[in-house]
């Protein structure tokens, strides 16, 4: 019996993306909602409770109504909202976090999906901390480039419709230094206090880079950035999707590699005094849809592969 799968908020960009992802697989049951009835509670509860897994592509107060309808104790959940993702009975959806992340994914009753500038953070400096190689009382900066679709319907409207003339450069946000995601950036790297982050979105689709500084005579044992990049390599040597660059980063890095694919690479730059780490992903792949797929296949005992990428053919419907 194949297992049923529900998105509720599928009108979303993460929902749409998930739905592209998992509507070809002959391996699930997709279960759909009658558009008349998407925001009707009772059908809505009647599809959470009838699912083995349902996707939460909701706003966080949406969400948590969601998992309120939940009175099935076999229904999974993966919720892409934040609203979970600091909560001690959630199980963070980063499996690449460490050796036993996927374990706990893959037992997991309820998944909090990661969000997209917070993955590329958590994965150069979780390594780090669990390495003892940066202390987590490390005042770090962190700046993230995304492309406009992290910015959801709205933005995507915005940029496609008629953009004004400042749109057509990079443009900062997220200035008083309280941006949703760096509860989870704390929570989950264990850090003692916030970084200074600081979110850049630019005039393109998709793809983000999000890059952490450091002085490398405040961390342990003083590496060079070559050291470092060694270091992480190793912690990351046999993931599938988390691969490190081969070299010291030189030249130019664009901050749109790795669009429709759930991949990430990191790119360590800098000499025997500073360093910058830099992951480079899709924003709507590894940073949101992508990467709930994973953690869906994780969940039923699939192939982390399977169905994660998109084709050429729906890269157009973006």
């Amino acid at each position: 019996m194949l297992p049923k799968i529900f998105i509720d908020g599928r009108e979303g960009t993460t929902g749409l993306q998930i739905f592209a992802r998992l509507s070809d697989r002959a391996d699930i049951e997709l279960l759909q909602i009658d558009e008349l009835k998407r925001k009707d509670i009772y059908t809505r509860k009647k599809l959470i409770n009838e699912a083995d897994l349902v996707f939460l592509c909701l706003p966080d107060e949406a969400a948590r109504e969601s998992v309120s309808l939940i009175e099935n104790s076999a229904t999974r959940v993966i919720d892409a909202s934040t609203v979970h993702r600091t909560h001690p009975d959630w199980v963070y959806g980063l499996p690449e976090l460490s050796p036993w992340q996927s374990v706990k994914i893959k037992a997991a009753q309820k998944v909090a999906n990661p969000g997209c500038h917070a993955t590329g953070f958590i994965a150069v400096v979780y390594p780090l901390i669990s390495l003892g190689i940066l202390s987590p009382g490390y005042p770090l900066t962190c700046f993230s480039f995304t492309g406009y679709s992290g910015g959801g319907k709205r933005m995507i409207a915005d940029y496609e419709g008629d953009p004004t003339p400042e749109m057509y450069a990079p443009r900062m946000y997220g200035l008083n230094l309280q941006h949703k995601h760096l509860p989870e950036m704390v929570y989950v790297t264990g850090l003692a206090r916030p970084p200074v982050f600081c979110p850049i979105v630019d005039d393109y689709y998709s793809g983000m880079a999000v890059t952490v500084t450091l002085h490398n005579e405040y961390l342990a044992g003083k590496p060079s950035a070559p050291d470092i990049r060694a270091r992480l390599a190793e912690y990351y040597s046999g993931e599938r999707f988390v691969t490190v660059a081969p070299e010291l980063g030189s030249g130019m890095l664009e901050s749109n590699w790795g669009t429709c694919t759930n991949s990430m690479e990191i790119t360590v730059s800098g000499n025997n005094s500073l360093t910058i780490l830099t992951a480079r992903f899709d924003n709507l792949g590894k940073g949101a849809s992508g990467a709930a797929v994973q953690n869906m296949n994780i969940m039923l005992g699939m192939s982390e592969e399977l169905g994660v990428e998109l084709g050429s053919n729906e890269k157009e419907g973006y």
